[in-house]
C-alpha cells in the first residue's frame, strides 16, 4: 500500500497537549486508550460479524493500544494500519506491536489526517477513529469524514467513538473541567460550550456527509474512590489537567489559584465519598 515516505519534523499540531513527545501525556494517553476500551465494553462490542473487517483503519492511533489488541484478539484482521501526527506515540506504538508479537500485521504511521490519508481510495472495510475531538476542530470534520468516505470499501464501515466531559462531586474537578470546556470550545473543537460538544452532533453530522444506516451505542462508567478503576482515573484527571495548562492558558482566562485548585481536586478525588462518571458515544454508519 503506497505511504509517503515521513516528513523529518512534525508538522503544526491542533492536539490539545502542545509537547507531544511529553512522556506524561505518553502515560496519559495508555490509560485513557484503555478506559475508552472498558467503558464500551470491549474493543468493537456493538459490531456483529469480525470477519468483514480483514482491513483496518485506525486514525489518531496515539499509542496503539486498540489496534494491537484488535489484531491479538481477531486473526481475521489481516492488515491493520494505525496513523497518527505524533511521532513519539507511533514509535511507541511500534514497539508495543513487535512486543506484542503482532508486527507483522499492524503498522504504524506518522501521518497527519487533517491534511490527507495517504492510501488508495477503497483500502479498508473499517475507519475506526476514537475523541478525536482533542485535535479535530468542528471545521475539521466534512474534509476529514470524506476522507474516511473516500479510503472507505464500497459497504464499509465508519466507525466513530467520542467522549462527553467527565462530571464528579470535586467542587474543584468541575471548576477546572469548566474551564476546559470552554477552552476546547474558544479553540473550536466542540460544537457547543457543553459535556456533549462533540457527541451531541454526530448523528446529524455523519448523516450529513454521506453515511447511510447510522447506529449508536453509548455507555456510561462510574468510578469511585479506593477502586482500582477509581485511582486509574485519578491518574488520568491529574495528568490531563497537568499537560493541558499551555492549552488553557492559551485560550482561556486561567485563575491565579490554578495550582490551588489541582491540589484540590487532587484531594477531592481521594475522599471516599468522591464518584465520577463519564459517558461516550460510538456513532457508526456504512458508506
Amino acid at each position: 500500500m503506497p505511504i509517503t515516505p515521513e516528513p523529518r519534523r512534525e508538522q503544526p499540531s491542533t492536539y490539545f497537549v502542545q509537547d507531544r513527545s511529553s512522556q506524561e501525556e505518553l502515560k496519559r494517553l495508555q490509560l485513557f486508550d484503555q478506559q475508552v476500551t472498558t467503558v464500551m465494553g470491549g474493543l468493537l462490542p456493538e459490531q456483529a460479524d469480525l470477519t468483514l473487517f480483514s482491513h483496518v483503519l485506525d486514525v489518531g492511533c496515539g499509542t496503539g493500544g486498540w489496534l494491537i489488541e484488535l489484531a491479538k484478539t481477531t486473526p481475521t484482521c489481516t492488515m491493520l494500519v494505525g496513523v497518527d501526527a505524533g511521532r513519539t506515540f507511533v514509535e511507541y506504538a511500534r514497539a508495543q506491536a513487535e512486543a506484542a508479537q503482532v508486527s507483522d500485521r499492524v503498522t504504524f504511521h506518522v501521518m497527519d489526517a487533517l491534511r490527507m490519508l495517504e492510501f488508495p481510495d477503497a483500502s479498508f472495510d473499517l475507519v475506526n477513529h476514537r475523541s478525536a475531538g482533542s485535535w479535530l476542530r468542528t471545521w475539521d470534520w466534512p474534509k476529514l469524514l470524506q476522507e474516511y468516505l473516500r479510503v472507505c470499501r464500497p459497504d464499509g464501515v465508519v466507525r466513530i467513538t467520542e467522549p462527553d466531559a467527565w462530571v464528579s462531586n470535586s467542587p474543584a474537578h468541575m471548576r477546572l473541567q469548566e474551564l476546559s470546556q470552554q477552552a476546547f470550545y474558544q479553540a473550536g473543537h466542540l460544537f457547543t460550550p457543553s459535556s456533549e460538544g462533540v457527541t451531541g452532533g454526530l448523528v446529524q453530522l455523519l448523516r450529513q456527509h454521506g453515511l447511510h444506516q447510522i447506529q449508536t451505542r453509548a455507555a456510561t462508567q462510574q468510578y469511585r474512590a479506593y477502586t482500582p478503576e477509581g485511582q486509574r482515573f485519578a491518574e488520568n484527571i491529574q495528568l490531563a489537567f497537568r499537560n493541558a495548562q499551555p492549552f488553557l492558558r492559551k485560550w482561556v482566562h486561567v485563575p491565579e489559584n490554578y495550582e490551588e485548585l489541582y491540589q484540590q481536586m487532587l484531594s477531592e478525588m481521594q475522599r471516599p465519598d468522591f464518584v465520577a462518571t463519564w459517558k461516550l458515544l460510538t456513532v457508526w454508519g456504512n458508506r
